[in-house]
């Protein structure tokens, strides 16, 4: 019995010692095969030019139009503003956003039957890497283009795309491979508005949080464009899982807007903001839980909520052209209350941005101001006081972004200007002028330049334009 049990031990420590190192074996493999993985995605990383950030969705990486990228030029005459590419734009009013050296460009074919297509292009040269393409049976109840109005959202390997008709996909960001869709408008009940989708996801943490702004059954009754008979469901902000698509929570009483979600902190707690059509709700992104509702809508039926709230100092402002103008608002913890508004102001309102979103610089807001092309100006106010500092006619409506103490103004005519951001008096430091490459952008212009890498990426009608704004560093 003791040879048997030695015998027993003896094979046991063998097979033991075998399994530790078939362990150990794999243990290795998986290490070397982790660490291949991470070395492919690295070389997924086409940048060339390692100076500067990425543009991962709308209005850039703070969501707030702000570049922290320097060594701008500020002489763009005679074609010192280098073309670097440039392709046709095709219907749409988003201009893209850019990771890894690949810019995606959202946009729908310029015949009425064509589909919905996410270009993936190199962001340096312009070549188009793969294109992913849906079908959209969108027509714009105004006239106005059935293209795209959001951006791409990019996160984490993954580009998300909301389109004007409601269609979610998750996309695998190198490859472009579907990896899950949503029809937001047939699930949820979506009444089309006035003019689509056009107001932008977020990401917090695995959540991917949508404005929806659905209806119940009976709504499908109402007339096209009768959007003041259409009730809510119960749907206005959605939060999906992001890796899968499914409903996380549903919140808010209200229908979509065309202003983007804002993710940001108040009084160190994170905070969801989501103006919709009626009022701008403030909501604990994590749960959707609300924190507080401010009614602000002008009353007329085809009034548009679009701009971004703005938050500075634990206050927010929101402004708009129909009527109201703009608030700004200070929450306590417990109830929001007004600091300034121009609800009673007449005709004599600090700032009346339509799509545009506004950029603070210190004491100071800048923005363009205006309901109608031609009277629109652009102004620079005081935010704390209400008072306008200065105006600036003849640009028409107009999209900025802040980099390196200066505006990157771009007026949907196809101005397109370097403006110093100054509270004294308006002062511009050069514009573009076409060069040998014959740019010109043609109306309208309406989405705001994205900076990325030293490259300015411009939008207009029918083209998508990059520049070589900071020159190459090695």
């Amino acid at each position: 019995m003791k040879r048997i049990s030695v015998l027993a031990v003896m094979l046991l420590g063998c097979f033991v010692a075998a399994v530790s190192h078939t362990v150990a074996q794999t243990a290795s493999q998986t290490q070397s095969q982790d660490a291949a993985v991470n070395d492919e995605t690295q070389s997924k990383n086409l940048w060339t030019r390692k100076v500067g950030e990425d543009w991962k969705t709308f209005l850039g990486p703070t969501g707030d139009g702000k570049s922290t990228e320097t060594g701008i030029l500020k002489d763009w005459s005679k074609g010192k503003l280098k073309v670097l590419w440039k392709i046709d734009a095709d219907q749409g009013y988003g201009i893209g956003s850019v990771a890894n050296g690949r810019f995606y460009h959202f946009s729908r074919g310029k015949a009425k039957t064509d589909k919905a297509t996410l270009n993936c292009l190199n962001a340096e040269t312009g070549e188009s890497l793969w294109k992913f393409a849906y079908e959209s049976n969108y027509r714009d109840l105004y006239g106005y283009d059935s293209g795209p109005r959001t951006s791409p959202l990019i996160d984490d390997g993954r580009v998300y795309v909301f389109g004007v008709e409601g269609m979610i996909h998750c996309l695998d960001a190198v490859t472009g491979k579907e990896i899950w869709k949503l029809n937001t408008a047939e699930k949820f009940g979506v009444i089309q508005n006035f003019f689509g989708v056009a107001s932008t996801p977020v990401i917090y943490n695995d959540l991917l949080i949508v404005m929806i702004g659905g209806s119940p059954e009976e709504s499908k009754k109402i007339a096209p464009g009768a959007l003041d008979k259409v009730v809510p469901n119960g749907s206005g902000i959605v939060a999906f899982d992001k890796m899968t698509g499914e409903v996380k929570y549903k919140v808010v009483d209200d229908l979509a807007s065309y202003a983007s979600l804002k993710l940001t902190t108040i009084n160190d707690e994170p905070m969801l903001l989501a103006w919709m059509r009626g009022s701008l709700f403030g909501l604990k992104p994590e749960t959707g839980e609300s924190l507080f509702e401010f009614p602000w809508r002008a009353r007329i039926l085809e009034s548009v909520n679009a701009s971004t709230p703005i938050v500075i100092e634990n206050k927010i402002l929101i402004t708009e052209c129909y009527g109201m103008g703009s608030a700004f608002l200070k929450f306590d913890g417990k109830n929001i209350e007004p600091v300034w508004t121009d609800k009673e102001k007449g005709r004599n309102k600090a700032l009346e941005a339509h799509w545009n979103t506004p950029i603070q610089v210190g004491d100071w807001v800048f923005g363009c101001s205006g309901r109608h092309s031609t009277p629109a100006e652009l102004r620079c106010v005081n935010w704390r006081t209400e008072e306008v500092l200065w105006k600036k006619a003849g640009l028409s409506r107009s999209s900025m972004t802040l980099i390196e103490g200066h505006l990157i103004v771009m007026g949907e005519k196809g101005d397109l200007v370097l403006v110093k951001a100054d509270s004294s008096s308006y002062q511009e430091v050069t514009r573009y002028e076409a060069g040998a490459d014959g740019v010109k952008f043609a109306n309208p212009c309406w989405a705001a330049p994205v900076v990325s890498h030293g490259l300015l990426y411009i939008r207009g009608r029918d083209q998508l334009v990059c520049f070589e704004l900071i020159p190459k560093k090695e």
